[in-house]
């Protein structure tokens, strides 16, 4: 490397700025990265012949098998099964848990499955989309370590109130354990309640995902379990069709197994040449939301991540690649802490109160065992503050105001971290004030 190239300056300026924040970036496996990510192609996959996983090559890079057997335990609760002749699937890490070498501290378990549906016409493949939704859904809807929170299916056929929200025409429909069971929910439009079916919107059946929440009961935590569909209607004729209108790319998946390899390379074939500039496009937009809207500066680096890494700006991804290893990181389980609080206070729980309390507890004990300086003693002594709340509050099916109050100060103080750490490097900084003006 040419030591006077802008590449390398903007290297060492980089450097420079993480030892200033405290962020130990080795110069030497920084390189290494920046050099096989830049060498990478734009649709090259590589296989890890060992384990059986694959994914884009960049991808790969960022994926550790070490919890492996985790990550496919947890799949074997979301993932969907083949069905011969007439549904294909393919499974996939993806979100931090598909990062795990350099995410030490992950968030939550998100999967992301193809489904491909073999049938005469896109009618027929809608209605065994449903089918083998809503049996997956009552099957997996309860156990002694999971329960399922929600399932997004279908559309609003029409503008319509629902539990006193407005829904607009056309936007997800989010379906409770209850709903399912039922097989349909009703609404207001005008003066009048409509019921609306599960059989009824299958053929709009857009944003597909089904969410848990899992206790695990070696590592006593609590983990919220997402499996996002993308699904396609293979036709006779042989040519696959996206019933959602848009087949996604695949820049941030690993998959479980080899044996998925004939159907995600039949199926990517058919992915738009804009799908790269389509998946950074939504990133930024997230980015912007989580900078501006829904203040979440822990996921805005994430996403940011991943867009510096696929559009070329490595030095700043090996920045955040490097700043998502250190040990100060695990503060982002501050935000899957607050999920699960979400998930657990609501009547007649499945999962107790006490898994909830074991994780407050477990990211307590690691925050004060690695963490040093006045900012860690005080997200401390507010996580015990907001600890004592929730066990006090255990019983009841709603957090109290004053649990509430300890909660948005714990998500400040974390908040305030992650900002730090991104505006103290001037590209990334600069990169932050463009989105604002945009």
């Amino acid at each position: 490397m040419d030591k006077t190239s802008p590449s390398d300056q903007e290297l060492q300026n980089i450097i420079d700025s993480a030892k200033r924040l405290g962020v130990e970036l080795d110069e030497e496996a920084a390189i290494q990265w920046l050099t096989a990510a830049a060498a990478a192609g734009a649709d090259e996959i590589s296989v890890d012949v060992k384990t059986g996983t694959f994914g884009h090559k960049i991808t790969m890079l960022d994926f550790s098998p070490e919890d492996l057997a985790h990550f496919k335990k947890i799949g074997k609760l979301v993932e969907f099964e083949d069905i011969p002749g007439k549904v294909e699937t393919a499974l996939a890490l993806s979100g931090s848990a598909a990062q795990s070498k350099i995410q030490t501290y992950p968030g939550d378990a998100d999967y992301f499955e193809r489904v491909n549906i073999i049938a005469d016409t896109r009618e027929e493949a809608c209605a065994t989309l449903a089918d083998v939704m809503r049996k997956k859904a009552l099957s997996a809807m309860k156990g002694d370590t999971y329960e399922l929170i929600e399932v997004k299916f279908g559309s609003y056929p029409e503008n319509m109130e629902r539990n006193g929200t407005a829904m607009s025409a056309g936007s997800p429909i989010s379906w409770s354990a209850d709903d399912l069971k039922a097989g349909y929910f009703e609404g207001k439009v005008g003066e009048e309640t409509k019921k609306v079916t599960w059989e009824s919107v299958q053929g709009d059946p857009g944003w597909c995902k089904l969410d848990w929440v899992v206790a695990d009961p070696v590592r006593k935590t609590l983990v919220n379990a997402s499996n996002m569909l993308d699904v396609t209607w293979e036709a006779p004729d042989g040519s696959i069709t996206p019933l959602d209108g848009y087949l996604d790319g695949f820049f941030q998946e690993v998959y479980l197994e080899a044996e998925s390899i004939p159907i995600f390379s039949k199926l990517v074939r058919n992915v738009s040449g804009d799908a790269l500039d389509d998946y950074v496009k939504q990133l930024t937009y997230e980015v912007k939301k989580y900078t501006t809207k829904d203040i979440n500066y822990g996921k805005a680096a994430k996403r940011m991540y991943n867009i510096f890494r696929l559009t070329g700006r490595y030095n700043e991804a090996a920045y955040l690649r490097e700043l998502f290893d250190e040990p100060t990181t695990m503060l982002y389980q501050v935000w899957a802490l607050i999920r699960t609080i979400d998930d657990v206070f609501h009547p007649n729980p499945t999962i107790s109160p006490d898994a909830m309390l074991h994780q407050a507890d477990a990211l307590i004990l690691n925050v004060t065992r690695i963490l040093e300086g006045a900012k860690e003693e005080e997200i401390v002594r507010q996580l015990l503050h907001l600890r004592d709340l929730l066990a006090r509050d255990a019983g009841n099916a709603e957090l109290s105001p004053q649990a509430e109050a300890a909660r948005a100060e714990v998500i400040n103080i974390v908040n305030n971290f992650f900002y730090d750490k991104l505006t103290g490097v001037p590209q990334i900084r600069e990169y932050m004030d463009d989105l604002q003006k945009a």
